[in-house]
């Protein structure tokens, strides 16, 4: 069996092209999303229970590899992942989604470490676009008194404030339409986390084009905006080194901990 870790776009082509091929697989999605789009297979929803409970599961279902195709941002699960994969003797491959920062404008956007840091980076902003998940909502509520516009897969769970519209949908997001919903809501400023890769990367370059300022919160760890020897950033490349004749040997801690976020120090041997 080959697990797969996370319920990104990337994982969900994976999934699909694995079982094409007529492998055994499973997919794990965290479950914060209420419908998540389901990948092609078995789908466990949840988690393991910590490190131990997924170092047993990989061991008792005689798991072949894992990859952990998670979310740049879910840093938890790629460092269970890692110690489990460790732990057990089972193979740890990481699909590292492309960052945005080898964008030709990524330089002239405002990056900070940290969701808290927003507030400070952008004290003018008026009509803000927060597009950095339902989770982070509630950071952003100093700016009750501001027309935020918040785009979220599932309703946050607190009160919103009055001034504040908050639109459900789910992406790949198109040009045509990032450009519109800007433009239409007078947006003054795009608040994002570096999420990577080109299923949401439209509402960057319609925010380029409006001449709208961009703050963008980093992945953890600076080294995450490369995979690095050891990381793949394409589902072609996985499904080679998942073939059984280029298997890699499990990954040693020293460069696990570097490839947890993507580090450029992550090795596969």
């Amino acid at each position: 069996m080959i697990l797969i870790l996370g319920g990104t776009s990337e994982a969900r082509a994976l999934a699909a092209a694995l079982v094409e091929r007529g492998e055994e697989v499973l997919s794990c999605l965290a479950g914060r999303v209420s419908d998540p789009a389901l990948p092609a297979g078995p789908v466990r929803i949840g988690g393991f229970g910590g490190v131990h409970g997924l170092t047993a599961f990989l061991r008792d279902r005689r798991v072949r590899a894992v990859v952990d195709a998670t979310h740049p941002f879910a840093a938890r699960i790629s460092a269970n992942a890692a110690i489990a994969s460790a732990d057990s003797g089972v193979p740890l491959l990481r699909l590292v989604r492309p960052s945005w920062r080898d964008r030709a404008d990524a330089h002239t956007w405002t990056w900070v470490a940290m969701t808290a840091e927003v507030l400070d980076a952008a004290p003018c902003a008026r009509r803000p676009f927060l597009t950095t998940g339902r989770q982070s909502l509630q950071a952003f509520l100093p700016w009750s008194d501001r027309s935020v516009l918040a785009r979220v897969v599932d309703p946050p769970n607190f009160r919103v404030p009055t001034a504040w519209r908050i639109v459900r949908s789910r992406g790949p997001y198109v040009h045509a339409s990032e450009y519109g919903l800007m433009d239409d809501h007078r947006v003054d400023l795009l608040v994002t986390k570096d999420s990577g890769g080109s299923h949401t990367a439209a509402k960057l370059t319609a925010a380029a084009e409006l001449g709208i300022p961009v703050v963008v919160i980093a992945r953890p760890g600076e080294a995450s905006a490369r995979p690095g020897p050891g990381g793949f950033v394409s589902v072609e490349e996985v499904l080679v080194a998942l073939e059984t004749s280029r298997l890699p040997q499990v990954l040693s801690w020293s460069g696990r901990r570097g490839l947890n976020h993507g580090g450029s120090s992550g090795r596969l041997r």
